[in-house]
């Protein structure tokens, strides 16, 4: 497409792949976890190095707010990892589309998922005082979303102007 920039796509599509591996990494971890206590994930390097001791706190459902909301085993409180498999996906989707909505859904989820990993990062820093390569890892891949789908805004915005 002429105006856009042409590393958009392949950035989007690596980001998003890469955001859902360590989702459905984080949920394995998750789900080992719940059924043997013992299992030991790669991202468990020592006491205060531990991702599956995060995945599976409060906090690693429903950002450990929703439990406030409705039951703690109520389907509607998720592990994170669900919501990101579903953020993921929905940006590698939305991403196909050149529409000024889908670019302006995809800014505003991107905030969305940043302040809920600002929120996340501060629990993990200041709360659990741990350290998650795996978390750490999809803040860095949703600021990086973020940065592409203000990028590909203002590129939809200028072909929607030059078109007029």
């Amino acid at each position: 497409l002429a105006g856009f920039p042409k590393w958009e796509r392949k950035v989007r599509m690596f980001l998003c792949l890469f955001g859902l591996v360590l989702s459905v990494y984080a949920l394995h971890v998750e789900v080992s976890r719940e059924r043997n206590p013992d299992y030991r994930a790669l991202c468990d390097l020592g006491e205060s190095v531990s991702c599956s001791r995060v995945f599976t706190s409060r906090w690693g459902r429903g950002f450990g707010l929703v439990q406030y909301f409705v039951a703690k085993d109520s389907p509607l409180n998720q592990p994170n990892s669900v919501l990101g498999i579903i953020f993921y996906t929905l940006q590698m989707g939305l991403g196909l589309s050149v529409s000024k909505k889908a670019a302006a859904f995809l800014v505003f989820s991107s905030w969305v998922s940043v302040a809920g990993s600002l929120y996340l990062a501060s629990i993990l820093a200041f709360v659990l005082g741990d350290f998650c390569m795996v978390c750490v890892s999809t803040y860095i891949v949703n600021f990086a979303l973020l940065y592409t789908n203000l990028k590909r805004r203002r590129a939809v915005q200028e072909i929607k102007e030059k078109a007029r």
